[in-house]
């Protein structure tokens, strides 16, 4: 099975107090758990590498698997997970942003690295959440 990595660059993160929400983090969703949690500073930038299985079905269509991917086969996906993390550890998710898998190059599906950069804050200056699908995320293959 191909590996592909996909490499998510969340830029301009909201801030870490708002919205009546303290000790902001986002991290990308590993089965039901978030995994690695970045502090949502203003304004700064989080990166987010995500390993992904590509197989080809027995139609010939391209699927994805792994411990980050959700979702039911011809519709998966990854979650950016936001949620409250504070000094006690104990993390409480309240948004979630999903990224599309549909929406990556057709040429993933051989493995290798694929990028994204995306603005994690909204119109209303909070966590950005949702599907983010083109013109809002673009994909190239490195």
């Amino acid at each position: 099975m191909p590996r592909l990595t996909l490499r998510i660059t969340g830029e301009e993160l909201p801030g870490t107090d708002l919205g009546g929400f303290r000790h902001i983090h986002v991290g990308a969703q590993r089965r039901r758990d978030p995994d690695q949690l970045v502090r949502a500073e203003a304004g700064t930038t989080a990166v987010f590498e995500i390993p992904v299985e590509t197989v080809t079905g027995a139609d010939g269509a391209t699927d994805f698997r792994g411990p980050y991917v959700q979702g039911p086969r011809g519709a998966r996906f990854v979650y950016l997970t936001w949620g409250e993390l504070p000094p006690d550890g104990t993390f409480a998710m309240f948004r979630r942003a999903k990224i599309f898998l549909a929406d990556l190059p057709v040429e993933a599906a051989a493995g290798g690295l694929a990028e994204t950069r995306v603005g994690l804050t909204d119109e209303q200056g909070m966590p950005r959440c949702a599907g983010l699908r083109p013109p809002l995320i673009s994909w190239s293959l490195s």
